[in-house]
């Protein structure tokens, strides 16, 4: 037991004072993204729109995370982390403060899709950032803190904006603009000086050795693009989490909403509660490859455990292995994308590694809601687990292929 507290202490010990504010700010900013869960019923209930009206508005947030992702690593590789963060941060406020006065199809589209634009330019800047305040050392473990961060912001912030969407859905905009505000505060009062973790002539010398690395762009670079195309694979089974899980939950098992949010609460909290852990021990004891694959591996497992055995204690367990399988392959595809750019064009990087999650936020709930609308749940988990076990070798042999490439 002393020895696990160690470790636990242990995988905490030698983060900068940076990477935990810069956790933080993302725990406020995504504790305050309280209205992306509400904006279907918010359009439904509110607005009387019908469903394929939702759905159309619902994927210009999408189409914006593409656009943004890809804006932002330009942007930053242009201007820098620090003024794309404070820049992204300022615009989201008017826009949660204009959309409540949007009450069209097109004018809403046009908002969130604006909204999400904005928002999402800030994810690649964050990383770069996070890897610019970290030690060498300390990559992995600072890309799993603000993971961690991100992941108990979105438990807070739904509970947050269901008591105030049940009040008026106008104090749910207002509540994303207060969020949004003060992050933006807090960030720009605490990094607009600071300097990065390494100073003078070491950071200096880290940035020469990352300038040997091939000055490409990550367009052009054909291993990578397969492993983003691979990432994206993963993200399209992954999301199921966030689509047709809670479906399935009540279609099959008629668990009611709260019931199906303490299973949703429950992944937050084995994820909240081992990632730091887990990946201090993964990146001590494992290659980046191993730790990818294994991770895939245990996706497929997680989905494929809903097909074999069937009771409410599985669907509890199917998660945590779901949990098992995000902590394991997330942080190391962030790290490997890190690893495998060059200084001028680490924002490219961060941001197609970004777009390809981005693009699995599209593509899941399309691909998983019409198999199992076509086909039923089980054949979308006999699927989903397929495509996974087919992706981890994937993940295996490109990834030597970059090893050995460069």
């Amino acid at each position: 037991m002393k020895e696990l507290v160690k470790l636990y202490l242990d995988a905490y010990r030698g983060l900068s004072a940076a990477s935990w504010m810069l956790t933080l700010v993302m725990l406020i900013n995504r504790t305050g993204a309280m209205v992306v869960p509400f904006l279907g019923l918010y359009m439904v209930n509110h607005l009387h729109f019908n469903l394929r009206d939702t759905g159309i508005v619902l994927s210009c947030f999408g189409l914006g995370a593409v656009t943004g992702n890809f804006f932002g690593g330009w942007l930053t590789d242009k201007a820098g982390h620090f003024r794309v963060q404070l820049i992204s941060l300022c615009l989201t406020v008017p826009m949660f403060i204009v959309l409540p006065q949007l009450e069209t199809v097109l004018s809403l589209a046009l908002g969130i899709f604006t909204l999400s634009l904005f928002s999402e330019t800030f994810r690649p800047a964050n990383s770069v950032a996070v890897a610019y305040y970290s030690r060498p050392e300390n990559v992995v473990r600072s890309f799993s803190l603000n993971r961690m961060a991100m992941n108990l912001g979105f438990s807070i912030g739904p509970a947050l904006g269901g008591f105030l969407a049940a009040i008026s859905y106008s104090f749910l905009f207002y509540g994303n603009a207060i969020a949004a505000f003060s992050s933006a505060l807090l960030f720009f009062v605490y990094f607009r000086n600071l300097k990065g973790s390494a100073s003078s002539k070491k950071r200096e010398a880290e940035e020469a050795k990352g300038d040997l690395m091939p000055d490409r762009s990550p367009y052009r670079d054909v291993p990578y693009l397969l492993f983003s195309l691979l990432c994206c694979v993963f993200a399209v089974c992954f999301l199921q989490l966030l689509n047709t899980l809670p479906l399935y939950y009540r279609e099959v098992y008629s668990l009611s909403e709260k019931e199906i949010g303490i299973i949703l609460a429950f992944s937050g909290v084995v994820v909240f509660s081992l990632e730091m852990l887990m990946v201090h021990i993964a990146e001590r004891r494992f290659s980046a490859r191993t730790v990818i694959v294994a991770g895939t591996v245990l996706c497929a497992l997680s989905f494929l455990i809903l097909n074999l055995v069937q009771g409410v204690p599985v669907l509890y367990f199917s998660m945590f292995v779901l949990c098992i399988a995000e902590i394991l392959a997330m942080p190391f595809m962030a790290t490997v994308t890190l690893k495998r750019s060059s200084i001028k064009k680490r924002g490219a990087y961060m941001a197609l590694n970004a777009l390809s999650f981005s693009l699995g936020h599209i593509g899941s709930p399309l691909i998983g809601t019409g198999i199992a609308a076509a086909y039923g749940f089980e054949v979308l988990w006999w699927g989903t687990s397929i495509t996974l076990l087919i992706a981890a070798p994937g993940f295996f042999f490109v990834m030597r292929q970059m090893e050995r490439r460069g």
